[in-house]
């Protein structure tokens, strides 16, 4: 039988967590599963606790076609940090909450230890969440830099005094163009991230669509847009413009855009996979999130 092997991703840099991460490598192998930890947090962990340095490397021990699942002690950046370490497999990534009010973990730290014993035994579903995937061209139109973003791909000024001057396209139309700070791409899962910050509106995970929200522009038709999934969207940078920008992915992955570069973006043929053992409603992820009120609702649970 084939060893079962489990991502487990968490950072050394609370006290909480690094316990967290020893509970959890300590029941996956008392449950007969092989813990494996990514080579950086492998190191950190290594360095507050030496009990970390039989666990397993990805990379080095363990292969990530290996892997069957990815465990994530921390909020929402922590997770996308582990969506990039799965990308490419089919491992989905279950988040447990360490404290941090997100959208993306399935459960809080309390229950933990009921989390591990059910993803030993498979009781989970797998949620799949439109991707993006990112481009980017130069000004002869090669492409210099290819990624994708699980919540959101942002073109942004990359000097505080100078705005960028872009124009944006929509499956192969020029739509309009202005000087802003930045145009901001986001998924679904992303709506509730920087596209929310910016004035985007806040899509159901399960709605597939993109959307498209200038920031700080300077024109009359600079609204949040929501586009089909499958549209390809474009922003480039003008020839003429006087500042340059940088392109961020998830706020983990960036690259430099100089005048003329084109930035383009459209849905992944890979989505992101999370596992998902009690899911909740959105509607009350978005109460607990922004604290709404609700008092005085009469419903009864249902639509009807």
């Amino acid at each position: 039988m084939n060893e079962r092997n489990i991502l487990v991703v968490a950072h050394a840099g609370r006290d909480d967590t690094v316990d967290a991460a020893r509970r959890v490598v300590e029941a996956l192998r008392g449950a007969g599963a092989r813990p494996v930890l990514a080579a950086d947090d492998s190191t950190d962990l290594c360095a507050v606790d030496p009990g970390f340095a039989d666990v397993d490397v990805l990379g080095d021990t363990v292969s990530q076609d290996e892997l069957e699942l990815a465990i994530v002690l921390g909020g929402d950046g922590t997770i996308l940090r582990a969506a990039e370490l799965v990308r490419g497999c089919a491992a989905p990534v279950l988040g447990i909450n360490m404290g941090h009010v997100g959208f993306l973990a399935e459960i809080d730290r309390d229950d933990m230890d009921a989390a591990v014993r059910r993803v030993i035994d498979r009781e989970y579903e797998v949620e799949e969440r439109l991707a993006l995937s990112v481009r980017v061209k130069d000004i002869d139109g090669a492409v210099v830099y290819e990624t994708f973003a699980l919540n959101e791909a942002t073109v942004e000024k990359a000097s505080r005094e100078r705005m960028i001057e872009v124009v944006l396209e929509i499956d192969g139309r020029p739509l309009s163009s202005f000087g802003c700070d930045g145009m901001v791409v986001s998924t679904p899962t992303g709506s509730t991230a920087y596209n929310f910050s910016a004035g985007g509106p806040v899509i159901w995970p399960s709605v597939e669509a993109i959307a498209v929200v200038p920031l700080s522009a300077h024109a009359l038709f600079a609204k949040p847009l929501v586009v089909s999934p499958d549209a390809a969207v474009a922003i480039e940078m003008l020839e003429g413009t006087s500042g340059s920008g940088i392109l961020w992915c998830d706020g983990r992955r960036s690259h430099d855009l100089p005048p003329g570069a084109r930035v383009v973006v459209r849905r992944s043929s890979r989505p992101v996979r999370l596992a998902r053992l009690h899911p909740t409603e959105f509607t009350d992820r978005l109460v607990r999130k922004f604290r709404l009120p609700v008092a005085g609702w009469r419903g009864q649970g249902t639509a009807s």
